[in-house]
């Protein structure tokens, strides 16, 4: 049964540096780790969650997320590349993190994301997104790449985002104790 994990917040070390690429597919432990990535995400209400956010230095990310349309898109990508899309579109949207509890801020990214990557088998796959998905692929690469979406915003933007994280962390870390408690 999948388990409900710690997510690591902000200042943590494996957060802020690049994660190791996954190299053994096909196990009972990574088709675990994916499990209780879902389901650590689903009760902290997130869209896309990496390895790192649960503290495994992993390469590795998972999606729940909408794209532009309202279509849902559900998977995870195991050594994820972004890819140059020549596509130079940039929309600015407001982005958060479940690893900076809290506060959501207006992040420019490109309107349109190809991922390549490995799925739990080490079979290459590729994943495609626009909009709010596209974000969310290019958020859970960051992730893997030691960034945080506070790393694109400037300095007093980035400071004032983290005193709004501080004021409401409590709140949310309470939140998904209750939603975690209800599963």
């Amino acid at each position: 049964m999948a388990q409900v994990l710690r997510i690591t917040v902000v200042g943590e070390d494996v957060l802020h540096r690049p994660c190791r690429d996954v190299v053994e597919f096909g196990t009972p432990e990574l088709e675990r780790l994916i499990d209780d990535m879902f389901v650590t995400m689903k009760v902290a209400e997130g869209a896309g969650l990496a390895a790192n956010q649960v503290d495994v230095d992993l390469r590795l990310f998972v999606y729940d997320c909408l794209d532009e349309t309202g279509a849902r898109h559900v998977g995870h990508v195991c050594n994820p590349v972004l890819a140059e899309t020549g596509t130079r579109r940039l929309v600015e949207e407001r982005e958060g993190c479940l690893s900076v509890p809290g506060p959501s801020i207006p992040v420019a990214r490109p309107d349109h994301a190809v991922v390549h990557g490995q799925d739990m088998h080490g079979n290459p796959i590729t994943v495609e997104g626009r909009g709010y998905f596209a974000r969310c692929l290019q958020h859970e690469t960051d992730h893997v790449n030691g960034h945080l979406y506070l790393d694109r915003l400037p300095a007093k933007v980035r400071r004032r985002a983290l005193l709004e994280m501080a004021e409401k962390r409590d709140a949310v870390f309470a939140r998904r104790a209750e939603r975690a408690a209800a599963l």
